[in-house]
């Protein structure tokens, strides 16, 4: 008998109300994350991502709405919640690193205060040991000499440094889910190294499920068990890793992948030819159509459903149907 999902997101199509229109953001997405498993969400900007993720956070502002779908978590579905009990939520059983650890941090608290501010609002320490808590979380996300560098300010801090006060901060209620948007974004390479180890080791350490939104796919291969590739709003293609990385079944997908640096010395790297289309001017048909060099007639006629590619791997594309 298979484990329920820990997070199951249906349909889910969040919209941003314009003068001419509501303009889908995310569109019609549907993916899983197990307990225990880390699912990397994967695309170019502007592809839908972080949408996604404040969407399951239900932190999607004006003009923006979920106008759609069902976000399954724990067996509650987080749509039908009050805003008061999605504020237990939120940080306690799902935890969001921002990428943008120097906006994410409140410039005028100390991270000491800030730590403890989430720990006491979650009821997850008292007054009196909120201090020696932060200061054990500091050192659990290997900030060295933290008793003194809990009274530091975010702007005494570097990038990485910052981005594991971020990753402390999330993990001081022991949520069951990260969301982790980008968190190696801006960081150098030593740095982002460390990090993804750090998030690997606090995952495996503390049994957490992963959702790690990234356009970097080398980070994906590094880090997670199954993959979702998303454009233009949809997602076009899952799998585990290991499937849609050697067997790529979308174009797009394989585009990425022939995209990425490491050919022989001297050899032009391969792009994508074209660009990702605006959300509020979608080709018609499948979105990624105007740059597939796969695409036939019935490509811009209407959206591909979802094909079974193999075992739990599906692709969004009419080279899949039978009866083409």
């Amino acid at each position: 008998m298979t484990a329920a999902p820990l997070l199951s997101v249906e349909g889910l199509t969040t919209v941003f109300d314009t003068p001419s229109g509501s303009v889908p953001a995310v569109d019609d997405v549907s993916f899983e994350i197990l307990s225990g498993e880390t699912l990397g969400l994967v695309g170019e900007s502007g592809s839908g991502k972080s949408v996604t993720a404040f969407s399951i956070m239900r932190l999607v502002q004006p003009p923006g709405r979920i106008s759609s779908g069902r976000l399954r978590f724990n067996g509650r579905d987080l749509l039908e919640l009050s805003e008061r009990d999605m504020r237990h939520v939120r940080g306690a059983e799902i935890a969001l690193i921002f990428q943008e650890p120097m906006t994410a941090l409140n410039p005028v608290f100390t991270i000491g205060d800030q730590i403890r501010e989430t720990l006491l609002v979650h009821g997850r320490a008292t007054r009196r040991d909120a201090h020696a808590q932060a200061i054990a979380l500091l050192e659990a996300v290997r900030i060295p000499d933290a008793a003194s560098r809990v009274r530091d300010y975010p702007h005494q801090l570097s990038g990485g440094m910052r981005q594991r006060v971020l990753i402390a901060m999330a993990l001081a209620c022991r949520p069951s889910l990260v969301i982790a948007d980008e968190p190696t974004t801006a960081l150098d390479v030593t740095i982002q190294a460390e990090i993804l180890d750090l998030l690997r080791e606090k995952k495996a350490a503390l049994g957490l499920s992963l959702l790690l939104i990234t356009h970097d796919l080398g980070v994906i291969a590094d880090t997670a068990d199954r993959v979702a590739v998303m454009y233009a709003g949809r997602i076009v293609e899952t799998g585990l890793v290991r499937d849609v990385f050697h067997r790529p079944q979308h174009p797009y997908t394989r585009g990425l992948l022939a995209s990425m640096p490491g050919g022989a010395p001297g050899r032009r790297l391969r792009a994508i030819e074209g660009a990702v289309p605006m959300l509020g001017a979608l080709p018609p048909g499948c979105a990624f159509n105007p740059r597939c060099p796969d695409r036939f007639d019935r490509c811009t006629s209407m959206p591909p459903p979802d094909y079974g590619v193999g075992a739990g791997h599906t692709a969004k594309c009419f080279l899949h149907d039978a009866s083409r």
